[in-house]
């Protein structure tokens, strides 16, 4: 509320503040005085601070909603037309690809969320991550309204409780997924206009669903078209100088967590998307990348001296305490996730604990579990040990967002699960009136991964939109090499509501599980325990939250009388089964059968190939 461009009633007129003190001199011009880059030079303060006043009477006219700015930095070396830093909405000429600072004056925007709690999602987060831009099935950019009408309704009849929303800060190139920022404090203008943004959150806090933001404080684009990058002249204002200050795998900028006025800026970007927008919480970025000075790169990370010795940058994780600080003081119920692939212990921990403060971290090793395990081993060498090892092995103290997929396994040289397990058959043989028998053990193992990662990987669940109904195609946003096409930067909901293809035995099977955790709040349970485990058989059988688990993923040998110790003597009746019709299976249960447990207190099961039956007692 300081920098940027204000309206100061007790002056009467506008306020531009821009801090570069590294600059000789800065101009701010625009359409209110003609694009003239001399006219209107600012007054720099001691401290590196440039200011200028626009008296209300004289520029009422012309320094108006809608208008353009740009501010004229003069350097040691050159003057450029920059954007300024703190500017809230950036817009692009369609015809000279110009682009500049945008005056936005609208009439506030009038909430109507103050009953709604994140209460459910910190308890259980169900996150269904998106991107409003690729959300339509349309040949081309999706927008706020769009989202708001047509896919927030989706998200909620599938029972999601949180949305992570991607790529909701403004960036240059729109193939960047949203990562390569150039505007903080600006939401991406090509979705639609601020307000539209606010009307998405709020329309999801009145169904119930929170919406974390996707945060790149991890680095920044390198532009100075755009974005920050030396802004004053000097390679240190917001960066680090030199070899430091470039992310050599990302073409980046590495921001200098030291500096007081960089703290200041990002812990600033925080509170403005969680006040102004009425966000609920960040999903963090690239963290592995911002704590240590190798940013993770060729990093195993096989050492508990690695996550300690002298590559650990304390700026920045006394940036990330602060940053998880300020999230939880304004409000206790906001939710912070961190992205981070190292495993650095403590990282969702209290702070008064010693620890970096994130209320989950995300599972990174699950999903590369589960591409690993389908790209180099037949269906028959599956471990059942690695496997409940892989998704069972992290810090007992620090809660885990689990998930089988996200953006990051469906972008264009990857695959998504259902592709790799299905391949081209997706696009030929998906019909419900034919038999394929590579469609068949895709459906199969596309529902007992999801099925299982939901319940054992973690205390939270993530999942990519689409890929609960396995859509067919990976992610490759327009650009050269596809010729500018948006064919695989969307999403083909018509796929899902075909009710002859099998995509909407996948979207029920997603539903009835995301159904099952959110009835029985599994995930906000204690972790679950094993009851059973067969290497040879490909069986795995689990406890949690009362419930039984029995998953049998052998590709060809059902199992008649499976002896599975329960901890509670009972009977017990079949609560889910991956087998059935609706859900694109063969039906091979009876679903009225009561399992009475024996003088052992086992249940004698019957459990087909490739299937998952969850059982609780009458």
């Amino acid at each position: 509320n300081f920098f940027g461009i204000h309206f100061e009633a007790w002056r009467k007129g506008w306020v531009y503040r821009e801090w570069a003190p590294a600059a000789k001199q800065l101009y701010f011009f625009g359409d209110f005085n003609g694009w003239n880059r001399s006219s209107h030079p600012m007054k720099k303060s001691g401290r590196g601070d440039w200011e200028i006043f626009l008296p209300y009477e004289q520029y009422k006219d012309h320094f108006i909603h809608g208008s353009k700015v740009k501010v004229h930095v003069v350097t040691e070396k050159n003057a450029l037309d920059r954007i300024p830093a703190y500017i809230r909405r950036v817009i692009q000429d369609e015809t000279t690809y110009d682009v500049a600072g945008q005056l936005w004056f609208a009439e506030e925007f009038k909430w109507s969320d103050q009953s709604f709690s994140t209460k459910k999602s910190l308890e259980q987060p169900l996150i269904y991550e998106c991107h409003v831009g690729m959300a339509q099935e349309k040949m081309g950019v999706g927008t706020y309204q769009e989202f708001e009408a047509f896919t927030l309704p989706r998200i909620k009849a599938a029972g999601y409780n949180t949305i992570q929303l991607m790529a909701v800060m403004e960036h240059p190139y729109y193939g960047s997924f949203g990562y390569h920022v150039s505007n903080f404090f600006a939401p991406t203008s090509r979705f639609g206009t601020p307000e539209e943004l606010k009307s998405l959150v709020n329309k999801a806090h009145q169904m119930g669903i929170a919406v974390v933001m996707d945060i790149v404080h991890s680095h920044a684009i390198k532009n100075v078209n755009e974005g920050l990058n030396e802004f004053d002249g000097s390679q240190h204002q917001y960066f680090h100088p030199g070899e430091r200050g470039y992310h050599e795998a990302w073409d980046s900028k590495v921001f200098d967590y030291s500096k007081r006025e960089v703290q200041q800026f990002l812990l600033s970007n925080i509170r403005y998307w969680l006040e102004e927008f009425h966000f609920d919480g960040f999903r963090f970025d690239g963290v592995t990348s911002i704590m240590y000075l190798h940013h993770g790169l060729f990093m195993d990370f096989d050492s508990v001296d690695l996550y300690f010795d002298h590559n650990v940058d304390e700026d920045a994780i006394l940036y990330l305490q602060l940053a998880n600080t300020l999230i939880h003081t304004l409000k206790p119920e906001n939710i912070s996730i961190a992205e981070d692939m190292s495993g650095m212990p403590g990282l969702a921990r209290p702070i008064a604990e010693g620890g970096i403060g994130f209320d989950f971290r995300m599972a990174m090793g699950v999903p590369d579990f589960w591409i690993k395990t389908l790209k180099h081993k037949q269906d028959e060498e599956w471990d059942m040990f690695e496997l409940w090892h892989q998704l069972t092995n992290r810090p007992q103290a620090e809660r885990s967002i689990g998930y089988a997929e996200s953006h990051d396994q469906a972008l264009v040289g990857d695959q998504t699960l259902a592709f790799r397990l299905m391949k081209e058959q997706m696009y030929f043989s998906m019909s419900v009136l034919q038999q394929n028998l590579a469609v068949d053990r895709g459906v199969a193992l596309h529902k007992l991964i999801r099925l299982i990662t939901l319940t054992l990987g973690g205390e939270g669940y993530l999942n990519f939109i689409g890929n609960e109904f396995g859509h067919p195609d990976w992610v490759d946003f327009p650009r050269a090499g596809n010729d500018w096409s948006y064919m695989h930067a969307r999403r083909q909901w018509s796929l899902v509501d075909d009710p002859l293809l099998r995509y909407g035995h996948l979207d029920a099977w997603d539903k009835a599980i995301i159904k099952l955790a959110n009835e029985y709040m599994l995930l906000a349970l204690a972790p679950a325990v094993q009851l059973y485990l067969d290497p040879d058989k490909k069986i795995l059988a689990y406890e949690r939250g009362g419930l039984i688990f029995v998953f049998s993923f052998h590709p060809t040998e059902s199992i008649l009388g499976l002896p599975v110790h329960v901890p509670v003597a009972g009977k017990y009746k079949i609560l889910l089964d991956s087998d059935e019709k609706e859900y694109g299976g063969f039906q091979r249960l009876d679903q009225k059968i009561v399992y009475p447990t024996d003088k052992k207190q086992r249940l004698e099961l019957y459990v087909p190939n490739r299937t998952a039956v969850v059982l609780k007692m009458e």
